[in-house]
């Protein structure tokens, strides 16, 4: 069972397809990862009912409506957590002249990043080589400065979910008033990103139980009964 990104072209198509071949498998499944996502994360896709999933993961985000077993309407977007994490570096580079590494910027996005303002203001101490001198630099960065520095994608991500809902036929829209939304992916998990959602949709917005593994899940899931991935439009 191959995912493949609801954006792919027949030509793109075709050589994850070759490439599969090369790899030995000798049967072939593909499934849209939106669809695995949504599977996975519980929504009834198959039902005459619109539902919309969000995978944010590391190099892109996947907007998608299902209904009928089918995706209405898709949005991919080059906005994802290698994104923030890259954000996250460049403002701390440029703001303290301090040079981080991409595992720390992960590490400060999933401890103390956040999406909304919380209740409390959380820090974190962060090592790295000072720029100015060249030596070794320890500072504190609060979660007031990693909301910042994400601002831009996440002021993205909120623009293509806006997108997503305008192309959605109305009696689809109608829908989501009472299901809302459903988070997946490991973006998913950077705090109060359903709040900032919520607050900018006024719809209600809910996280898979395990983000990280809802695309895995339903593709296994698929994969095990194939009379769900029969059911799927394609």
């Amino acid at each position: 069972m191959i995912g493949l990104p609801s954006g792919i072209t027949e030509v793109e198509r075709k050589a994850v397809k070759e490439a599969a071949e090369s790899a030995g498998a000798r049967e072939k499944y593909f499934i849209e990862e939106p669809m695995a996502a949504a599977i996975g994360a519980g929504l009834p896709v198959t039902e005459p009912k619109g539902s919309m999933i969000v995978d944010i993961g590391g190099g892109t985000t996947e907007f998608a409506v299902l209904s009928l077993g089918g995706i209405v309407c898709s949005i991919s977007v080059r906005v994802a957590g290698d994104k923030m994490d890259e954000a996250i570096i460049e403002y701390i580079k440029r703001k303290y002249r301090l040079l981080i590494g991409s595992t720390t910027a992960e590490a400060i996005k999933t401890t103390i990043g956040n999406a909304f303002p919380g209740h409390t203001l959380e820090s974190v101490k962060v090592k790295g080589r000072d720029l100015t001198m060249g030596t070794p630099k320890v500072l504190i960065v609060d979660s007031d400065e990693v909301r910042e520095s994400i601002s831009e994608e996440l002021n993205a991500i909120v623009s293509a979910v806006r997108t997503a809902l305008e192309q959605m036929p109305p009696e689809l829209s109608a829908d989501l008033i009472d299901v809302g939304i459903m988070l997946a992916g490991g973006g998913a998990l950077l705090k109060n990103l359903d709040l900032l959602l919520r607050a900018e949709t006024k719809l209600p917005i809910k996280i898979a139980t395990d983000p990280l593994l809802a695309v895995t899940v339903g593709a296994g899931m698929a994969l095990s009964n194939l009379e769900i991935l029969r059911n799927l439009k394609r």
